[in-house]
């Protein structure tokens, strides 16, 4: 009993189904406090906490695994325990050794007396068994678990019980796995199918030999033998995988019943005579892209597009095309850009590519009141038909009143309130330089048109990637002998840090200050021209500093990540990335794909820290082994987890993919994607898939943002 009401089945008075039932009115507070701590509030919070493998009796864990600092929960045998006075202090020390058969591992009690300590010793003679949690640390070169919790394995008479299998759940120090367990099988015996509503339907379980969702859940908590446990996993998996196919599915159809405005190409119109003035031809990709979003703009369905291809691969060309016809159309276009450097070198790229032909608007929050208030009256009354902006253009007092075109560049910068405030009903074309798995772009745009260019323009060079060990003195002097060299020799160089000043918290890392002023007083760099770009600097100074980098007056440009995507300097031919083992694999790429954008061939060095055989120098030995996006990309997801991935933790509550791998479910993914998209086309609205509906309804803030996009 707590508060006066029986635990056991929520009753209606509570306002709660049985899985969102507070777990302190389950449990109590004093567990419910404890589960919170790792993000389990509610029943069903619980119950999808499920446990990431299952030990056998007998089969004893490799203490083999444990690490330094880490929480762990194994299941290892006493061999013998000591308990003495303690040397240096008062007090008593009981030492106990367990081990697995290959390897052992200490454990250690503290007590003022021996009394406590000797309840211990009684319960862990020798020859017991039993799953020891607690957080390992080390002791004069050796690992130990000090004061760990513990429960006995071989306490058991019953034989049945004595076969079981043991839940190993995530855990923490003060809450080890069978604390979990215990909660769990509480919980578990008050439920019913009922209560466990399936949004899978009957039949994709049927066909496949999935088991129920309220089955799965018994089961994963509490199997009969492996191949159940692995089933009911992959059962969830499939659950995860066809709720989100579905959504997509949804919001791909809810897309296209929407009227837009129709925009046919016009014969002899800008578009026509933007690609007759370019000083190149365009690569067969890029013709063909082209076709299919001209194709999707002469329709009066909104086209719901993500244009992907690697750094360089013309993209920004196919976009532009696309805007021209709009404009030919009588329409306006509008490009977003997640930072005013961006923003701004979209709109000198286009200049220089449009020439005469049509004017450009900029739009940015670093406006003055004046050039804002005219910026807008230009865009409001239709004489700006190409409008190029930052968030800034998603503001309430923005009228763009022909609006018939949105291209979004780096989709994943923008935030979902922003993304929302674009009006339905208009062509949206979303692009990405951070090439995309196949898997990954079925589960985050599957409501989008994919299209992809996957060939480099021709005049585009090589670039060549290094990585530098910090610790080499003679390697570090020709580094920036090497910048040197591209600079005096009329190139432009790049170092890239990963703060701003030494000021930062955090580790001891490269900054744009420091390296900057190291940079002026070395005698390899000393004389040549030196700017500074990161996120604090005024517009005024950002677009100062870029036209001095572009023009040659200072080829050396200390910076942060601030120039990672769209900057377009040609003479561009160095660059340094300084800890290069802070950074992900794709904005290594994107922070790569600013050189050998010109004809002169591209250096890359990427300096570290990092020991051989750690998993950032698996990454930056990946980094330099390719530069092909599409394989960095796929080797990305190899490395890290899809939530990282997918930008989402994959720890507690939060993480919106507990089961589905993108990595090893493509083919769940497949079926599940094939399968969703045919119920709801033959049940637009899920009128009569009334679980479904509301698993999809039920979907986090975090998922509904990537289901969102574009």
């Amino acid at each position: 009993m707590e508060g006066g009401r029986a635990e056991g089945r929520a009753v209606a008075s509570d306002g709660w189904t049985a899985l969102s039932r507070p777990l302190e009115r389950a449990l109590g507070a004093r567990t419910a406090n404890a589960m919170a701590k790792i993000g389990l509030h509610t029943v069903g919070d619980l119950l999808l906490h499920v446990p990431f493998r299952l030990a056998h009796r007998g089969e004893l864990m490799p203490i083999s695994q444990v690490c330094e600092g880490e929480s762990v929960t194994v299941i290892a045998r006493v061999t013998d325990s000591t308990l003495r006075p303690m040397n240096a202090r008062r007090g008593y020390i009981l030492t106990v050794r367990i081990a697995d058969g290959l390897h052992d591992l200490s454990l250690t009690f503290f007590a003022k007396g021996p009394r406590p300590l000797e309840y211990h010793e009684r319960k862990l003679a020798p020859g017991t068994v039993a799953s020891f949690s607690g957080t390992i640390s080390s002791y004069r070169g050796s690992l130990q678990l000090t004061h760990p919790d513990y429960e006995l394995v071989e306490d058991e008479q019953d034989v049945a019980k004595l076969q079981r299998l043991i839940p190993i759940y995530s855990a923490t120090e003060r809450l080890p796995s069978w604390h979990i367990r215990r909660a769990v099988e509480t919980v578990l015996p008050s439920l019913s199918e009922d209560d466990l509503p399936d949004p899978l339907p009957a039949a994709y379980r049927r066909e496949r030999g999935l088991p129920s969702r309220y089955e799965a859940i018994r089961t994963l908590h509490a199997p009969d033998d492996d191949e159940a446990w692995k089933l009911a996993r992959t059962r969830m998996a499939h659950e995860e995988a066809f709720v989100l196919q579905a959504a997509l599915a949804e919001r791909s159809r809810e897309a296209r019943t929407r009227l837009g405005t129709a925009y046919p190409p016009r014969a002899g119109g800008l578009a026509e005579r933007f690609e007759e003035c370019l000083p190149y031809r365009l690569t067969a990709g890029q013709r063909a892209v082209g076709e299919e979003i001209s194709a999707d703009l002469a329709g009066t369905a909104p086209m719901q597009r993500l244009l992907q291809g690697d750094v360089g691969s013309g993209k920004t060309v196919v976009a532009l095309r696309a805007m021209l016809q709009v404009l030919d159309g009588g329409g306006q276009a509008a490009l977003l850009a997640p930072t005013g450097v961006l923003a701004y070198q979209h709109v000198r790229t286009i200049e220089a590519l449009l020439g005469p032909l049509a004017p450009v608007e900029l739009l940015t929050g670093s406006l003055t009141a004046a050039q804002r208030r005219a910026s807008l009256a230009r865009i409001a009354s239709g004489q700006a038909g190409l409008v190029v902006g930052t968030h800034a253009l998603l503001s309430e007092d923005v009228r763009i009143p022909f609006l018939g075109l949105v291209v979004i560049d780096e989709q994943h910068r923008f935030g979902v309130d922003q993304r929302g405030a674009i009006a339905s009903g208009i062509h949206t074309l979303v692009m990405t330089a951070t090439p995309i798995p196949r898997t990954i772009a079925m589960s985050v745009f599957g409501d989008l048109d994919v299209s992809t260019l996957t060939e480099r323009p021709a005049n585009r060079a090589e670039v060549s990637t290094t990585v530098v060990p910090s610790d080499r003195g003679r390697w570090m002097e020709r580094v920036w002998e090497r910048v040197a060299e591209e600079a005096r020799g009329g190139g432009r160089a790049y170092v890239v840090c990963p703060k701003i000043d030494d000021e930062a918290a955090g580790a001891p890392l490269a900054s744009v200050s420091e390296t900057a002023a190291m940079l002026r007083d070395l005698p390899a760099t000393s004389g040549i021209g030196l700017e500074v770009m990161h996120g604090r600097l005024p517009a005024e100074e950002k677009a100062a500093a870029m036209a001095r980098f572009a023009d040659g007056h200072a080829p050396i440009l200390v910076s942060t990540t601030v120039v990672e995507v769209g900057v377009d300097v040609p003479e561009a031919s160095a660059m340094v990335i300084l800890d290069a083992d802070r950074f992900g694999l794709s904005q290594l790429h994107q922070l790569r794909g600013r050189i050998g954008r010109g004809s002169r061939p591209g250096v890359c060095l990427a300096v570290t820290s990092c020991r051989e055989g750690t998993p950032a120098m698996r990454r930056l030995a990946a980094f330099a082994a390719t530069t092909d996006g599409f394989a960095l990309a796929e080797r990305d997801l190899e490395l890290r987890s899809e939530g990282d991935v997918l930008g989402a933790s994959q720890a507690g509550r939060g993480s919106h993919l507990r089961f589905l791998s993108v990595l090893r479910h493509r083919d769940v993914i497949d079926e599940a994607r094939r399968a969703a998209r045919a119920v709801v086309e033959e049940d637009p609205g899920l009128a009569g898939h009334a679980v479904l509906a509301r698993a999809i309804g039920g979907l986090d803030a975090e998922r509904a943002d990537y289901l969102e996009r574009g």
